[in-house]
């Protein structure tokens, strides 16, 4: 390795030391934990800085889900996993197709659960996935706790050449991609364990993650009050959630909301729409299509 691509990575705010856990092996578990504990309370803040900027993040992916295109979440390690995370648990709860939120993970799928940190260093191939598989009108949220990884360059440079919108999360607020749509980086001080970037920064990047997509699906229409009414009935307890929440709303026994979804095959927001309008199914889809899924403008 070079000097100057040593000293690189030596001044990464997540390689920085952190004082305040420099002693973390010789003190009792209890002290251990009560540091790890005080860390993890910095993150919160730390994003509260950077919520304008996840609005405008958050605009784009619901305007890309609402016209058809697709989001990627693209990144490798820990931050990688994050946006497995994040695609795989859009489609139970908001009923989102899984084909509009894709994850691509640097090193492929075996990557998910056995790491294959090489993988991030190639610019090459996050440029490819991207070229492959994204389309004009779709976002990239390229997420790279260090700022850094070439794999996810790769992939923000890409998303601008194909005519797609790019989202960078990171935790390294000197790192600004020329060719990122939005920026959102976050000063969460160094790591308890020096490096290790699955702690605050892996903690950081799921909170920002979490927000950008459940703040998309409040804004088109995939959340009524802050009921999940387009939850998929793919488990026993989501469809105990989905006789919850129309029994709720309807303001109806559970053994009404129920025989009321099986009508509609356990549609939340078409049995909702029969019920408190007295409308059939039939009006109901219509309604639902003719106000673009927003529950509040139909039935209040």
């Amino acid at each position: 390795m070079s000097k100057n691509k040593f000293n690189l990575y030596a001044s990464l705010p997540t390689e920085k030391i952190n004082s305040s856990t420099i002693d973390i092996d010789r003190v009792s578990l209890l002290e251990v934990l009560k540091k790890l504990n005080h860390e993890d309370t910095l993150v919160p803040k730390a994003i509260s800085e950077e919520l304008s900027s996840i609005a405008r993040g958050a605009k784009i992916i619901s305007k890309t889900f609402l016209s058809g295109k697709k989001v990627f979440f693209i990144g490798a390690g820990t931050s990688g996993r994050l946006g497995v995370l994040e695609a795989a648990e859009l489609p139970p709860t908001y009923g989102v197709s899984p084909s509009q939120f894709v994850a691509i993970m640097a090193g492929g799928h075996s990557a998910v659960f056995l790491s294959r940190e090489g993988a991030e260093d190639v610019y090459e191939d996050g440029y490819k996935q991207i070229k492959e598989k994204a389309a004009r009108g779709d976002t990239v949220i390229g997420i790279a706790a260090s700022g850094i990884t070439p794999y996810v360059q790769g992939a923000v440079d890409a998303a601008r050449e194909i005519g797609a919108k790019s989202i960078f999360v990171t935790c390294n607020k000197k790192s600004n991609p020329k060719n990122a749509t939005v920026r959102i980086a976050v000063d969460i001080g160094p790591e308890p364990i020096n490096g290790s970037t699955r702690m605050k920064s892996g903690t950081a990047t799921k909170l920002i993650l979490n927000m950008l997509t459940t703040s998309a699906m409040v804004i088109s229409g995939k959340v009524y009050k802050n009921w999940m009414v387009d939850v998929k009935k793919t488990s026993l307890k989501l469809q105990m959630r989905c006789e919850r929440i129309t029994a709720q709303i309807c303001d109806i026994s559970p053994e009404e909301a129920r025989a009321l979804l099986k009508k509609t095959s356990y549609n939340v927001k078409e049995a909702i729409v029969m019920q408190k309008l007295s409308v059939d199914l039939k009006k109901a889809k219509y309604l639902i299509k003719k106000h673009k899924g927003f529950l509040k403008d139909i039935i209040e």
